[in-house]
């Protein structure tokens, strides 16, 4: 069987529908909305196409109406963004993201893969001051032979344990240093990480389009072109530069 695993696709229908590896089930470690201008064609796709799918923070914030609690330099970008993001949802479809579980336990052949958006100890927000080595702690508490995550927008694995602790990336928003759609794919026990380019051009006009403030826009765009956040430093020359 052939499993293809996404996360974090924050409202890209463009990169979503690009997406043209074949499969037998397609996972989804959360973040289907924000960010982007389509969430609404998002769920749509995900909801007819995905075998599993968890909560991340961004689907509880819009389906329960709290704050992500991202990091202070996202904070402004997902707050603005939720706002344009419940304008346009229907309430079928925020009722879709709050019924979405915070884990899922699958198991392929004897092996255990849980499936969630951020450390089991947290769900769904993922703790900003989260240390690397306590990825050994959160392996454990899953107790899964595979743990698969969201955020963080940049692809990794690594084995703890004789666990198998792996991030697909992003698919909608990566933040790995190129402007590309992430994923992994799981097949006869081995999982490989893979990518794509997709007309992102696209997508930066509909983020364009967005009602939304221009610095809010012009740092989307920064972040889609870029596979980068533009730092503080940068973000107050534009702002400073806007109000004079």
């Amino acid at each position: 069987m052939k499993i293809v695993i996404i996360s974090d696709i924050h409202g890209n229908y463009d990169a979503l529908s690009h997406l043209s590896e074949d499969y037998d089930q397609l996972w989804v470690l959360g973040d289907l909305v924000n960010y982007g201008p389509q969430p609404g064609e998002v769920i749509k796709y995900i909801r007819s196409h995905a075998t599993h799918v968890t909560r991340g923070n961004h689907d509880h914030s819009v389906g329960y109406g709290e704050a992500p609690r991202c990091a202070s330099r996202l904070r402004e970008m997902a707050e603005t963004t939720q706002r344009y993001t419940n304008a346009v949802l229907s309430e079928e479809d925020k009722k879709y993201l709050r019924s979405l579980p915070l884990h899922v336990d699958v198991w392929i052949g004897k092996t255990r893969c849980r499936l969630c958006h951020a450390p089991p100890s947290v769900p769904p927000f993922m703790n900003h001051a989260f240390q690397s080595e306590n990825w050994k702690d959160e392996c454990q508490r899953a107790g899964a032979e595979v743990l698969l995550v969201g955020g963080g927008h940049a692809p990794f694995g690594r084995e703890i344990d004789s666990r198998l602790l792996a991030n697909p990336g992003s698919l909608g928003q990566s933040r790995s240093g190129e402007p590309v759609a992430s994923y992994a794919v799981l097949k006869d026990g081995k999982l490989g990480f893979r990518s794509f380019h997709y007309p992102v051009n696209l997508t930066a006009e509909k983020v364009r389009a967005m009602p939304i403030s221009a610095v809010v826009r012009s740092e989307l765009i920064t972040i889609l072109r870029t596979g980068v956040v533009p730092s503080e430093r940068r973000r107050s020359v534009t702002v400073g530069s806007l109000v004079r």
